[in-house]
């Protein structure tokens, strides 16, 4: 899987801008599918019917990442900039940003910036070498994404946007080694997660599935002074509990646990304090969708280098596709 994961973590797309990485994943499960369609917000629905008595099962994952909007550009060319998504200060600093057009720019802090007290965003800028707000090669409204190669280090794979790209390259692997089955299997490639929700919200209310699952990263609690939490790399994917915004349904919940024990993989728990996913938003859809998560044990999300382990994403892929066999 780690071409499809380079090729999915290295393209560009922004909440509210993921047409480039619409057409990469599109091109994987064109293929696999009876059929792929796209939502008015711009969700990719790829579908696997089946002539059995099954359920409607929907499956997510999110396609945008994080970035930057250009909110200002000054007389000499410096970008003032809003955030897309949770785009946290500390994490910005020296960072490269990479727009839509190919324009580089670096993140900076303002010289007058107190050390000694927390960063905002309002203290940073985006240098893309202009010398002028007229030869500015970037507008106000326009977005970037930070820059960061893919890398293989042994079983830990390291990259910018695993979140949420790693679950989407669970769900086309899923896609792919998914036999018969008895369900008819909506697997959505969602729009503006990391904003808004919206993307699965209005897909789930279009295809009114019997239960729902969204497969995204999750933070661990495996590094030096880290806030505590039942979740470590290599360890397994994790079954969420519960999260900020949402509680899984218990019988989800069961389910993903049922599927990892038939499938021999390790799993862990997951109670997440801050951040939630696309379940939140699917539960809530028309008269109510039971939902859960499957997550990936995933080290410094929303920074530009995040960190999984292969087979942590190795048996999220063999759960969901046990999961998804049975009636």
């Amino acid at each position: 899987m780690r071409e499809i994961i380079q090729r999915l973590t290295e393209t560009y797309g922004p909440s509210g801008l993921e047409e480039r990485i619409r057409a990469v994943i599109r091109a994987e499960v064109e293929g696999l599918a009876d059929e792929v369609w796209v939502t008015p917000l711009g969700s990719l629905v790829a579908v696997r019917r089946s002539g059995g008595d099954g359920r409607r099962i929907l499956v997510a994952a999110h396609m945008d990442e994080i970035g930057v909007m250009v909110s200002h550009i000054d007389e000499k060319g410096f970008l003032r900039f809003a955030g897309i998504g949770g785009v946290f200060p500390r994490n910005c600093v020296a960072a490269r940003v990479l727009f839509e057009n190919g324009t580089t720019g670096v993140i900076a802090v303002e010289q007058k910036a107190d050390p000694d007290k927390p960063l905002t965003l309002q203290q940073l800028y985006i240098d893309v070498g202009a010398t002028s707000r007229e030869d500015c090669p970037v507008r106000v409204g326009d977005a970037a994404v930070f820059v960061r190669p893919f890398v293989a280090q042994g079983r830990r794979l390291i990259a910018k946007a695993m979140d949420d790209r790693i679950g989407c390259a669970v769900l086309i692997e899923t896609l792919r080694r998914l036999g018969a089955t008895p369900n008819e299997v909506h697997f959505v490639f969602s729009t503006q997660e990391e904003v808004t929700l919206a993307g699965a919200q209005t897909a789930t209310y279009s295809i009114d599935p019997d239960i729902a699952i969204a497969v995204d990263v999750t933070g661990t609690g495996d590094t030096p002074e880290s806030r505590p939490m039942a979740v470590e790399l290599g360890k397994g994917p994790a079954v969420k509990v519960q999260d900020s915004w949402m509680i899984a349904h218990p019988r989800v919940r069961e389910l993903l646990v049922a599927a990892a024990e038939a499938a021999g993989v390790p799993y862990q728990m997951e109670v997440l304090e801050r951040g939630t996913t696309d379940a939140a938003a699917m539960q809530t859809v028309r008269a109510g969708v039971p939902s859960g998560c499957l997550s990936i044990p995933c080290r410094y999300v929303h920074t530009p280098s995040e960190i999984v382990d292969e087979e942590d994403v190795e048996g999220a892929v063999r759960v969901m596709v046990e999961a998804l066999k049975k009636a």
